[in-house]
């Protein structure tokens, strides 16, 4: 049986601003209030995605979700017309109606944790929607999260969904940004690495330890191939808010910072046991700081195996501007080991939301069976992303600002464009503003 790994990146949505919603995100907070650019922002990541396809890899999407969310805004007190729901939520409660507008679900690395059929004591692909509890704006993005991708994986067959994490926070779960699949090859039985935290002097951790354990009962995982680490407070209090900030794995590789972790030796130890194969490529503290990183997103590139076997770092153009990452992406491609291009793209309006391009896909590994039972709409091909774009172009705004969130009018260009996607993908009645 042939295997491939599908990347599902998200389709940045029409209500991508700049609000600052996310705590511990350094670029989210620097950037609020600014001017965004949404047409600019979903070109950008379509281009990323046509760069992916480029290589030769198999490139799928997750749409955007319904914003404003008026479903969470009438729970929670608002009541009249659509339109009389915006104009009172943002006379009361502008900060609400920000949340409310978020377009966060662009960032599928936080949609789920995915464990392959090889995997798994049953033989199928799991699905955990992350609850994402940390933080109110994704929080909604959970239900919505979780019926997207049985819509999308929906034959029982092939695939298992199970629901968002009860409890909160006391169960924070934020999806793949703490979860890598190390493997020699992608239909090969893979070791998962689950990266955990506890909360820093500074910032709050998102991923919970019993998260991640849950998530790894429930996917029915090998406990020999499973390995639990905490990440160091260190990094998580200089902005590396999910462990995707700070290293990426691939196949035999895992790519990360001197200081990912909060035991290093004790991480690396449990990671070669589990699995002796791994080769691991680290960018020390005096070559590359943790402020680099953060600011250049070095380790929220794609990390992606070429048709050819060997590796490609897909990278924001932030990493090439900054002289010390930029060495440092040159001396690793250069040496004997299996990355050996450095690819960088332009994701500008998603960086300076707090988002690189790992932060925008979700990566899941299909059997050549499993691949065709998977819902083709949502898998790109030239035309389908050509039609994206022109959807896209269509649609969107240039220009967004704080203000545009408070006029009813941009609700109902949201949900228009909204609506037309349905359209396109044959989704049905499927988002919430339908009533």
């Amino acid at each position: 049986m042939t295997y491939a790994e599908y990347n599902y990146d998200g389709l940045i949505g029409p209500t991508h601003n700049y609000a600052g919603l996310s705590f511990g995100n350094i670029a989210s907070a620097t950037n609020a209030g600014a001017a965004s650019n949404p047409k600019e922002a979903a070109l950008q990541g379509l281009a990323k995605m046509r760069a992916a396809m480029a290589l030769g890899l198999k490139q799928g999407f997750l749409p955007p979700q319904d914003r404003p969310h008026l479903k969470t805004l009438r729970a929670l007190g608002f009541s009249g017309t659509d339109r009389q729901i915006i104009e009172k939520a943002a006379k009361a409660e502008p900060q609400l109606l920000a949340n409310c507008y978020a377009a966060s679900s662009m960032w599928t690395a936080n949609a789920g944790t995915v464990a392959p059929s090889p995997d798994t004591g049953d033989g199928k692909v799991h699905f955990t929607a992350a609850n994402l509890a940390a933080n109110f704006h994704r929080s909604i993005e959970a239900d919505t999260t979780a019926r997207v991708l049985a819509h999308m994986f929906d034959d029982e067959n092939y695939f298992v969904h199970h629901p968002p994490l009860p409890g909160g926070m006391h169960f924070g779960d934020e999806g793949a940004a703490n979860h890598g699949r190390l493997c020699e090859a992608h239909g090969d039985k893979g070791v998962h690495l689950f990266v955990y935290g506890i909360d820093g002097e500074k910032f709050p951790a998102r991923q919970r330890k019993r998260a991640s354990e849950a998530v790894a009962r429930n996917h029915l995982l090998d406990p020999s191939q499973t390995v639990f680490v905490q990440q160091s407070t260190t990094a998580l209090d200089a902005g590396a808010f999910h462990n995707d900030v700070v290293g990426v794995a691939n196949g035999t590789v895992l790519f990360l910072h001197e200081q990912s972790f909060a035991d290093r030796e004790a991480a690396y130890a449990a990671i070669r046991k589990a699995a002796p194969f791994v080769e691991i490529i680290e960018a020390p503290a005096k070559d590359v700081s943790l402020d680099d990183c953060i600011k250049s997103y070095l380790f929220n590139s794609q990390l992606l195996t070429l048709p050819g076997g060997e590796m490609a770092l897909l990278l924001p153009t932030e990493a090439q501007e900054n002289p010390r990452v930029k060495a440092f992406v040159d001396a690793t491609v250069s040496k004997n080991n299996p990355i050996n291009r450095a690819i960088y793209k332009d994701v500008r309006e998603s960086m300076r939301n707090g988002g690189g391009p790992a932060c925008l896909r979700l990566r899941v590994v299909l059997s050549e069976d499993e691949a065709k039972a998977a819902n083709p709409n949502f898998i790109l091909d030239d035309a389908r992303i050509t039609a994206l774009e022109h959807w896209v172009r269509a649609h969107y705004r240039d220009r967004v600002t704080p203000d545009d969130l408070k006029d009813p009018a941009f609700m109902e260009e949201s949900f228009a464009a909204m609506q037309a996607l349905t359209d396109l993908l044959s989704m049905g009645a499927f988002y919430d503003f339908q009533r």
